[in-house]
């Protein structure tokens, strides 16, 4: 009797169906990957003519993105890249946006410009590393895009061509981002709500726009990717291992309970009578929001206000308890009586317009300790500005105390005076000191 081959035939047509499966993916993969795209012009672009009020105005909304906070490495010419900047798969560096036509933006078109901010690809379709805030940037306007562009146009041209990226496979390849896109990214467009009044709106424009909040303070999954179940709900930033509180929470970074000028003040100096910005966040205020004018300000201050705030608010302590600390003869007291005391004060009260509180203050007591190591091991600096121009700070003391002292410190001051924090490890300050792998 003859035998019919199936085992070969349900073998191919086996391979044949996860090549189609494959195709399949791929093509939706494709598809999502240029949705809501439109051809770039065949041949030369008209050349890009700028009003001086375009130029004017791109400037402004430069710094309102910060945009030379990644695109000018230390020492570097303004706006030529070259920075390094850190991520969990790797090292990505900053690209050159001035007009030089080599290795900058010289034979760039604001149509290109505008498909890169909105659409996150460079001028030769290749796509972009999220590292350049896209995700956030897709919400900018056309006609802000076009002043951008004219300003960085009539910025002087640097000849500076961009390190070559160095990302692990699979991170370093373009289908690795295209999936990543897929999955994570879709162009948008800002949309007033009719029902909100026009400096909510302007506001909601400058902080999920421009302003890319959410890209430090939106926990970030395995692949990098913002949680945008609750965006603004604070996160630790990879690498740096600072922790961008949450803006949605009381006991976070929260300013519903605040008073309007006291969040234009933290904006505009750095510093109000109800916080203080250090770290990552300080370098935002130098560079960024304190040259924004008081209106976009105000307005961005309404629209954080607004922010609904989430889980139960942790009771402070009152004044007159802050005398009521932990147990005087331990080790954390001791270490505070000896490098805290004389500036924060024995009770945790501060000195006025100096140096914060440290009894009920929430920066103390938030769940994440991340923000208090690193401020303890490498000093607290609040940003220079014109309405704060010689801003007190804190010295490093890593080389004084120790991972087991800097959290027996902590420890004592997130438990005395009426907080009511968990404890510090001292595998807890190796695991969030800058650049540690978690």
């Amino acid at each position: 009797m003859t035998k019919h081959p199936r085992g070969p035939r349900l073998a191919l047509w086996a391979a044949l169906g996860l090549v189609l499966i494959v195709a399949a993916l791929w093509a939706a993969v494709w598809a999502l990957n240029v949705r809501g795209e439109s051809p770039m012009p065949a041949g030369d672009a008209a050349p890009f003519v700028a009003t001086p009020q375009q130029v004017e105005r791109g400037a402004y909304l430069a710094r309102a993105g910060n945009c030379a906070g990644c695109h000018t490495a230390r020492g570097g010419a303004a706006y030529a890249g070259g920075l390094a900047i850190e991520t969990p798969f790797g090292t990505v560096f900053s690209s050159n946006l001035t007009p030089d036509p080599a290795t900058g933006l010289g034979r760039w078109s604001a149509a290109h410009f505008w498909r890169a901010m909105h659409h996150g690809r460079s001028m030769d379709g290749r796509l972009l590393y999220p590292a350049f805030p896209y995700t956030d940037y897709t919400l900018v306007t056309r006609e802000d895009s076009d002043a951008l562009f004219a300003y960085l146009r009539s910025l002087p041209p640097v000849a500076q061509a961009r390190p070559a990226h160095a990302l692990r496979f699979p991170y370093d390849t373009q289908a690795a981002l295209a999936v990543w896109r897929a999955l994570y990214f879709e162009p948008a467009r800002f949309e007033p709500e009719a029902d909100r009044p026009a400096d909510w709106n302007r506001g909601a424009y400058l902080v999920r726009g421009l302003g890319h909040c959410s890209a430090c303070h939106t926990q970030r999954n395995a692949l990098g990717a913002s949680d945008l179940g609750l965006p603004l709900g604070g996160g630790l930033i990879p690498v740096q291992n600072w922790y961008a509180p949450s803006l949605r929470s009381a006991d976070e970074a929260g300013v519903a309970e605040w008073s309007t000028q006291d969040v234009v003040d933290l904006l505009k100096t750095g510093r109000s009578a109800r916080g203080s910005a250090m770290g990552p966040m300080a370098e935002v205020v130098a560079r960024s929001t304190q040259h924004l004018n008081d209106a976009d300000l105000n307005a961005m201050a309404v629209y954080l206000q607004s922010l609904p705030q989430h889980g139960a608010r942790r009771p402070r302590a009152a004044q007159a308890d802050v005398a009521a600390a932990g147990p005087a003869d331990s080790r954390g007291a001791k270490l505070y009586e000896q490098h805290c005391a004389q500036c924060h004060g024995p009770a945790g009260e501060g000195a006025a317009g100096l140096y914060p509180p440290l009894a009920g203050n929430r920066a103390v007591s938030m769940d994440s300790a991340a923000n208090l190591i690193r401020i303890v091991q490498g000093g607290g600096y609040l940003p220079a500005t014109a309405g704060n121009p010689r801003p007190f700070g804190m010295p490093p003391f890593a080389h004084v105390l120790d991972e087991a002292d800097t959290a027996a410190v902590l420890s004592y001051v997130r438990g005395a005076w009426g907080n009511d924090a968990a404890p510090v490890t001292p595998l807890e300050v190796l695991r969030l000191r800058p650049g540690a792998l978690r």
